[in-house]
């Protein structure tokens, strides 16, 4: 059942009719029906991996909970009879233990990712090996569950996060439930923290019109863009990557244009959409994208692009490591033997590293994505590097840092970055990536292909050229204008009734007409479903 689809629209519709129609202290169980019922219709038994997962975590943060508040309350009662010492080493006894808690918590939810996910993909590479002595690890079918890699990154920030003390651990487990399984979110994301979200599904919500009608119109932005841009964009996109060989350097870089556009509009479709959904509940989700093509550097575009996951890395992976005691001492060593400059930056760059990483593992598992998360790792560690050199040059050159050609120049360079990083994120195989590359260098030349109707051949007539041009403008200015501050829905809200209505309809028609759609107006899914 996709977002962009009329069962998803019942659904919704029938959840928020009965949402505000039973007594209030009970629309939370209202949600989590209808998540478990969205989840099951999209996945059926592997419901059974949501629900362990869910167990695993429910009950280690209560095991952590229980130790750590005895052991708070030992304390307290024997405050008279225990020395600073004894505090101190019981205080230790207690963290030991809670620590131990967590860590199998962790090892056993991140434990049915990995296997499910990447155990084909580490027993593929060390075949590579063990087939020359003669033997081979057996490879399985696994079914992923739907949002596996979403839902798991927020049990295992739960997890950590009650062992840090942040909050108290959840009592109620068909809460906590619906906190892990929240049907507009656990497709995609954006992946929520605990006392971000759960707070809100606890709290009493009432029916309200406006507030209702600016869900509806976020609802309707994420289906334009998803089934208008990106559902029609993948067409030449698709046809460029799958049939590399035949097309020029620039039909290739065009190609990843399109590609980083097609991601963007189905991306933050879907996010406008779950947003949306849970705006009609009382509900805000976190905002996961803020204009990343607006960017001027690659460390900005990640600031701005899945923000959530890179607030989920920034916390739980790369500052624990960055301010680690084993990378306190690397950065000590590193001093001496590279000098202040590049040693006391050298732990972070590693750290840094690590992060983008395991966020092209986290994307998939193959060897493409882990390449396009060490692309961006380096860009942002030489952009951090050249950062003073880039300021004399300019300084040389008599640019200003804030005139208008300069930042176009520094949004122009940060898009090729990241489209040319697309080549690797969205081909099947390592080698044709190289061979993308590669055919850039040798085929660039041949521009004709832009005049000499290869674009008509790409599967879009001139009129869908057209249409999907219109529209990307007008994602551009809608961006623009959000990036200057204007609050476009509240904007809407307030003009004449009969303005208002004409852009809802208009909208809406816009979906019905130029929207793409397979046989019974099935859109195709989200990209990031996969992920």
């Amino acid at each position: 059942m996709a977002f962009v689809s009329f069962p998803f629209i019942i659904l919704v519709a029938l959840t928020a009719i009965v949402y505000f129609l039973v007594p209030k202290r009970f629309q939370w169980s209202v949600l989590l029906v209808a998540s478990y019922v969205y989840f099951w219709i999209n996945s059926e038994w592997l419901v059974v991996w949501l629900l362990l997962t869910t167990l695993i975590t429910f009950f280690t943060g209560r095991c952590i909970d229980i130790i750590s508040k005895k052991g708070k309350a030992y304390i307290a009662d024997h405050a008279e009879e225990l020395t600073a010492k004894d505090r101190k080493a019981y205080k230790a006894k207690t963290k030991k233990k809670t620590k131990f808690v967590m860590l199998t918590g962790v090892f056993l939810v991140l434990g049915i990712l990995v296997c499910m996910k990447y155990f084909n993909f580490f027993a593929g590479n060390a075949n590579l090996l063990l087939t020359k002595i003669g033997f081979k690890l057996p490879t399985f079918k696994f079914l992923l569950p739907l949002g596996i890699s979403f839902y798991t990154l927020q049990a295992l920030a739960y997890m950590i996060d009650i062992y840090r003390g942040k909050y108290e651990a959840d009592k109620h487990i068909g809460k906590f439930m619906l906190f892990m399984s929240y049907f507009p979110q656990i497709v995609q994301g954006p992946i929520a923290r605990y006392n971000q979200l759960a707070n809100q599904f606890y709290k009493e919500h009432s029916f309200d019109y406006n507030r209702v009608m600016q869900g509806i119109q976020l609802i309707v932005w994420g289906w334009m863009k998803k089934t208008i841009i990106a559902d029609r964009i993948a067409i030449p996109t698709s046809e460029i990557f799958d049939n590399y060989t035949q097309y020029s350097g620039v039909m290739i870089f065009l190609s990843a244009a399109f590609y980083g556009l097609q991601v963007y509009a189905d991306f933050s479709g879907g996010m406008d959409i779950a947003r949306g959904v849970s705006q009609i509940f009382g509900i805000e989700l976190e905002l996961n994208f803020k204009q990343p093509y607006f960017s001027t550097s690659v460390e900005d575009f990640w600031r701005r692009w899945h923000i959530t996951l890179g607030g989920w890395m920034r916390d739980y992976i790369f500052y624990p490591l960055s301010l680690s005691k084993n990378f306190g001492k690397l950065s000590k060593q590193s001093r001496k033997i590279f000098g202040d400059f590049v040693g006391k930056r050298l732990p972070a760059f590693l750290a840094m590293f690590i992060v983008y990483f395991l966020v092209g593992f986290w994307h998939g598992p193959n060897w493409t994505y882990i390449v396009y998360g060490i692309w961006n790792g380096v860009f942002i560690v030489m952009g951090i590097l050249l950062e003073e050199v880039y300021v004399k040059c300019r300084q040389k050159c008599g640019i200003s840092d804030v005139s208008f050609t300069w930042r176009m120049f520094q949004i122009f360079r940060t898009f090729s970055i990241i489209s040319l990083g697309r080549l690797f994120s969205n081909a099947k195989t390592l080698g044709a990536s190289l061979g993308m590359f590669k055919l850039m260098t040798v085929k660039w030349y041949d521009l004709s292909a832009l005049v000499d109707g290869t674009l008509t051949k790409l599967g879009l007539d001139t009129a869908n050229w057209i249409v999907l041009a219109i529209f990307v403008v007008i994602l551009l200015v809608v961006d623009n204008l959000h990036e200057k501050g204007v609050n476009i829905r509240e904007s809407i809200a307030s003009q004449n009734i009969i303005f208002r209505w004409i852009i809802y309809y208009g909208a809406i028609l816009a979906i019905l007409i130029f929207g793409m759609y397979g046989p019974g107006y099935d859109s195709a899914g989200f990209i990031y479903e996969q992920f």
